[in-house]
């Protein structure tokens, strides 16, 4: 049903990879997030919480930095420990604080002196510009969507996006205490498509501003592209949603692996969650960029 459509909509639909680490250990945790373009200029969309993750990342790194500093001017005598943790209150550091954040656009541009962004006041999305760019890694781009009056539920439609990351491609350096991308390993992660049907629309003060989806958008899908059989980009990605359903097990006896054992579960279904076509193209409208719509 939507073969084409998917290897239409990932020429312009690209992962955002991110590796975390925390002051507890040395482990880097991956993770990703979707975007996808606009126009033949460099810019594209997202949500506007992945943004939010790419801004922190400077942040992180000078507050870490500047506790490295400090920590290194410590005598080691009988007080360090207790200097320390002093140190540690100083730049709020507890085993689960993320101290390391840092992010890769894959296959978006050739190189860029920065990016600058514009965040939507009140929805989850934001408008991404590459800045100073000589060559386009991806070809085609979004076309929104005209007429959403014919967006009806019961439609089937697609998400795509990078969850379950599998690149590797990263490793932490113990003498500079540093984490660091690498030129060994895998780059990429698979594409995911998910198809749902429209279930309802999500609205505020008599206005529509996203579509609800009968199956969930994933993690690392957030900021991908909706779109039909053709290819038509009906929204983004941004969130799911969890409503209980009421059919509660509460210490029910059951026969697994020859033993009657209790079980308890309570079952939820999850509902993606994705911004209408119409807010996005509003605020790319708003900020005067160019988009293309069918």
């Amino acid at each position: 049903m939507f073969q084409a459509a998917i290897e239409k909509v990932a020429s312009f639909t690209r992962p955002i990879h991110t590796i975390l680490r925390t002051y507890g250990g040395k482990q880097i945790i991956p993770g990703a997030a979707t975007l996808f373009f606009v126009n033949e200029e460099g810019y594209a969309v997202t949500c506007k919480h992945v943004i939010k993750v790419l801004a922190a990342s400077d942040k992180l790194t000078e507050n870490y930095n500047a506790f490295k500093k400090e920590r290194a001017q410590l005598p080691r005598d009988g007080k360090y420990r207790k200097n320390l943790k002093g140190l540690e209150l100083k730049y709020k550091l507890n085993p689960e604080t993320e101290i390391q954040i840092k992010n890769t656009f894959v296959d978006c541009v050739d190189s860029m002196t920065g990016f600058t962004w514009h965040l939507h006041p009140k929805y989850d999305l934001a408008i991404l510009k590459f800045n100073d760019f000589k060559t386009l890694h991806y070809k085609d781009f979004a076309i929104f969507k005209k007429d959403t009056s014919q967006i009806k539920q019961g439609e089937f439609l697609c998400r795509l996006g990078f969850p379950f990351p599998e690149f590797n491609n990263f490793r932490f350096d113990e003498s500079t205490d540093e984490i660091e991308w690498t030129q060994a390993g895998i780059k990429t992660s698979p594409r995911f498509p998910l198809e749902g049907m429209v279930t309802r629309f999500l609205a505020e003060e008599n206005k529509v501003y996203g579509i609800e989806m009968s199956t969930p958008g994933l993690k690392g899908q957030s900021g991908g592209p909706l779109f039909n059989q053709e290819g038509i980009v009906y929204g983004m990605q941004f969130s799911t949603k969890h409503l209980h359903l009421g059919f509660d097990i509460v210490e029910k006896e059951v026969l697994l692996n020859h033993q009657i054992k209790k079980i308890s579960d309570h079952a939820f279904i999850h509902l993606g969650q994705c911004i209408h076509a119409d807010i996005i193209k509003e605020f790319l409208k708003l900020h005067q960029v160019k988009y293309y719509e069918e």
